[in-house]
C-alpha cells in the first residue's frame, strides 16, 4: 500500500482554499491518469492482527441522470465527508496522488478511518469527476466504509469543503467489479458535469486483498 503525500489534519488546513492548477491542467491530469491506470485498486482486509470486515456483495443499481444539472462549484478542497446512511461522519480528508507503481495512492492503514480525495483532480463540486477513496477494512480490521453495503441509489453524499459550503452529491448508481475489471475510463473520465465517485472494497479476501472495488457514482445536487 502507497502512503499519501501531503495529508494533514483537517485543523491544520488554511482556511482559504488552496490556489490550485488551471481546469483546463486538471482535465489533462485525468487523461494522463486514465490512460496510466489499469485495473481496480485500493489494498483493503490484508492480513493483520484485527478481525476483518464480513465479505461484502452489493447489488448493482443505477437510475438516469438528472436532465438538468445543477451548477458547478467554484475550487475548494474537501475537508470531511459524510455519509449518513453508511454512518460515515469524517471531519478531515487525506491527499492522495499517482505512486511510484503508477495507480492512485490509498489512505495508509493507521488513517483507515480518514477518506482520502484524488488531489491531482478537480475538487468535489467542481465541473468534472472528483474522486475520493476510503477503505472498508485494513489489517487493522473494519474501517470508513465498514457500512457501503447500507447506500442505495438515493442517498446522499455530502462532502465540506475549505471555504465553507458543503458539496452534496446524490448517489445515481452502486457499481461492484472484479479489480481486474476496473472500469478506468468511467471512473476518471472527463464529463460535463459536477460528478462524484466514492471508491472502496468489497467481496471475498482473496490472497490477502479484497477481490473487488464497490464504486458510488454521485451528482452533485446542491
Amino acid at each position: 500500500m502507497t502512503t499519501p503525500t501531503g495529508s494533514e489534519p483537517d485543523a491544520a488546513r488554511t482556511p482559504a482554499p488552496t490556489p490550485r492548477r488551471p481546469h483546463t491542467a486538471r482535465i489533462a491530469a485525468a487523461a494522463a491518469l486514465t490512460a496510466a491506470l489499469g485495473i481496480g485498486l485500493i489494498a483493503c482486509g490484508q492480513g493483520g492482527k484485527g478481525d476483518p470486515a464480513p465479505d461484502v456483495t452489493v447489488n448493482n443499481a443505477a437510475t438516469a441522470p438528472a436532465k438538468r444539472a445543477v451548477a458547478p462549484l467554484k475550487a475548494s478542497e474537501p475537508t470531511g465527508l459524510r455519509i449518513p446512511a453508511a454512518g460515515v461522519d469524517a471531519h478531515s480528508m487525506l491527499d492522495l496522488n499517482i505512486g511510484a507503481d503508477q495507480e492512485l495512492e490509498v489512505p495508509p492503514a493507521d488513517k483507515a478511518d480518514e477518506p482520502g480525495w484524488w488531489a491531482g483532480g478537480v475538487t468535489p463540486g467542481e465541473k468534472g469527476a472528483a474522486v475520493i477513496v476510503a477503505h472498508y477494512d485494513t489489517a487493522n480490521g473494519p474501517a470508513l466504509m465498514k457500512n457501503v453495503a447500507e447506500v442505495k441509489v438515493g442517498d446522499t453524499v455530502e462532502v465540506p469543503r475549505a471555504d465553507g459550503s458543503t458539496a452534496t452529491f446524490e448517489v445515481r448508481e452502486i457499481q461492484q467489479v472484479d479489480k481486474e475489471d476496473f472500469p478506468t475510463n468511467k471512473v476518471y473520465g472527463t464529463t460535463d458535469r459536477p460528478e462524484l465517485r466514492l471508491l472502496t472494497c468489497g467481496g471475498p479476501i482473496v490472497g490477502g486483498h479484497r477481490s473487488d472495488n464497490i464504486i458510488l457514482y454521485a451528482d452533485l445536487v446542491s
